[in-house]
């Protein structure tokens, strides 16, 4: 079995806390320290940076406000959110720089994911984030005013004391920075990432419909024709050649053949039997085979997951697979599935050449958006000349409440069916 790289968080950078208080700086002394003079330079720029804010805010409500009795107040209104949102990213990056607040950055608009021009427009037109900011920009100008005017008269006269007033109005300032430029709350975050995710699923399930269209076009479909036409063919001859009807006719059942053998590979790409027969084992271990690269399968389950959940877990691995046997040039591969924490894990391994990437055409691009899509993970990790190790995973759904509640939905249709019958 191979060695199992589950995915992890990305490297934190250890930012050394020297006031032991975590973002917090040290309470103010009478020395006017490193820590003081971030917090004046900060104080000082307020009022420069809050009237470019505060008119670039004024002048965007207006316009945008002012416009939308015609056609192009909502995207002039949208394009100023986004702006508001490039100078919320300023703030919150000076106020990291000279107050030492550290806030993370909010989730960009996933906009790629929602299909259409309005939805879009609506989307950005109604961000949070965007209009938080806003309010923060409106809101600094007389905080400007008075914090440069209070630390540049303290500079002059007060400045035994001016640390301690300094500290006072730089934790005002970062009390703003937290309540209105942070990320929005988790709930929001999650309908967003739900309303792209929803995207996503509805192009998968278009996209694989016009494949399953177009395999059976081309396909079964034409060969069933060609069935039809000798056969005919052979009819009109089985009296006067009976020597060539029976040569066309034993043409005609290759072609059954062909075409049953087609719809096979149809079906199984659709939902392979094997998988709901026998589980993810057999059916990794039957994909394994047809793969042109010996392939060591290992499946560490002590029950099935849930079938929609087993279902994502096959095709990704099938997917995989077939990209060793197109691009990799190995010599040999491994699929390891485990669950471990609530999680299912997949990993598929090759010694190809690697250069491997989520951009390479390889539809990796397309794997990572489906997992995406049901809480999963894709990391690639391929470097130039191999190994190739991907990493997925996927939520893990038990089987049985899932079993538990068709069950109960049959009998619910049964007992309908009594009293209606």
């Amino acid at each position: 079995m191979t060695e199992r790289f589950p995915p992890s968080d990305p490297p934190v950078t250890v930012v050394p806390d020297t006031a032991g208080q975590g973002d917090r700086p040290p309470p103010p002394r009478f020395a006017y320290d490193a820590h003081t003079w971030k917090e004046i330079a900060h104080l000082l720029a307020n009022l420069p940076v809050s009237l470019v804010g505060f008119v670039y805010m004024v002048t965007m409500l207006f316009t945008g406000v002012g416009l939308t009795v015609t056609v192009i107040g909502f995207p002039v209104l949208a394009a100023g959110l986004m702006g508001a949102r490039l100078l919320g990213r300023l703030e919150r990056a000076r106020a990291r720089k000279l107050l030492g607040v550290r806030v993370e950055e909010p989730s960009r608009l996933p906009l790629r994911g929602t299909g259409g021009f309005w939805p879009r427009l609506w989307m950005a037109v109604t961000d949070p984030v965007g209009w938080r900011t806003v309010l923060y920009e409106v809101m600094r100008l007389p905080w400007g005013i008075l914090t440069f005017t209070v630390t540049l008269t303290g500079l002059f006269v007060l400045w035994p004391v001016l640390p301690f007033l300094v500290r006072g109005l730089a934790n005002a300032d970062r009390a703003m920075v937290r309540g209105l430029l942070s990320p929005s709350d988790e709930l929001e975050r999650r309908i967003a990432e739900l309303e792209s995710d929803r995207g996503v699923v509805v192009d998968t399930a278009a996209a694989d419909l016009r494949r399953i269209e177009r395999d059976l076009h081309d396909g079964a479909q034409a060969r069933l024709v060609n069935l039809a036409m000798g056969l005919g063919l052979a009819k009109e001859k089985l009296l006067e050649e009976p020597d060539v009807a029976a040569a066309m006719v034993e043409e005609a059942h290759g072609e059954v053949k062909l075409a049953l053998q087609e719809l096979r590979d149809l079906a199984r790409g659709i939902h392979p039997a094997v998988l709901t027969d026998r589980g993810l084992d057999a059916a990794l271990s039957s994909v394994a085979s047809r793969c042109t690269v010996p392939v060591k399968v290992t499946v560490d389950l002590a029950e099935r997951p849930a079938a929609a959940i087993e279902g994502i877990a096959y095709f990704t691995v099938s997917e995989l697979l077939q990209n060793v046997s197109k691009h990799s040039a190995a010599r040999s591969a491994a699929v390891d599935v485990w669950r471990a924490e609530g999680r299912l894990l997949i990993q598929v391994w090759d010694d190809g050449r690697g250069g491997a990437s989520l951009d390479g055409g390889t539809g990796m691009r397309g794997l990572a958006d489906r997992l995406g899509a049901v809480d999963g993970l894709f990391v690639v990790k391929s470097p130039e000349g191999g190994p190739t190790t991907v990493t997925a995973e996927l939520p893990w759904r038990d089987r049985s409440g899932v079993l538990a509640e068709d069950t109960r939905a049959a009998k619910g249709a049964a007992a309908s069916g009594r009293r209606w019958g």
